[in-house]
């Protein structure tokens, strides 16, 4: 009996876990991205990884409307997504020859 259990005990610990989704995903990237294949093989390979993943998690997610925070625009994005930040950011020159896009990060000068 307790060689019995002595054994089974080792063969777990031998035993290798099973590979998660995400580990999955990451090992077939690497391949791809170590390979010699050409550009478009490349790319071919990098979406199957993602499409295994996409299943493994039960299928991409859906993608929904959103409005943008200044109700400006509407926004379809992938579920559960952040809206992005509207642009207020944006100014034009005191002469109004040009237009300057701040990064949103930064708050707009005035």
């Amino acid at each position: 009996m307790f060689l019995a259990l002595a054994c089974t005990a080792a063969l777990a610990q031998n035993t290798p876990l099973p590979e998660t989704a995400a580990q999955r995903y990451e090992r077939r990237l690497d391949a791809c991205n170590m390979s010699t294949m050409p550009a478009p093989a490349r790319e071919a390979c990098i979406r199957d990884a993602g499409l295994a993943m996409d299943a493994a998690r039960g299928g991409a997610p859906n993608n929904v409307e959103m409005e943008s925070s200044d109700g400006r625009a509407t926004i379809i994005a992938p579920a559960g997504s952040r809206t992005p930040l509207s642009g207020s950011g944006i100014r034009t020159t005191d002469d109004g020859r040009a237009t300057v896009v701040e990064p949103t990060s930064r708050a707009p000068v005035r």
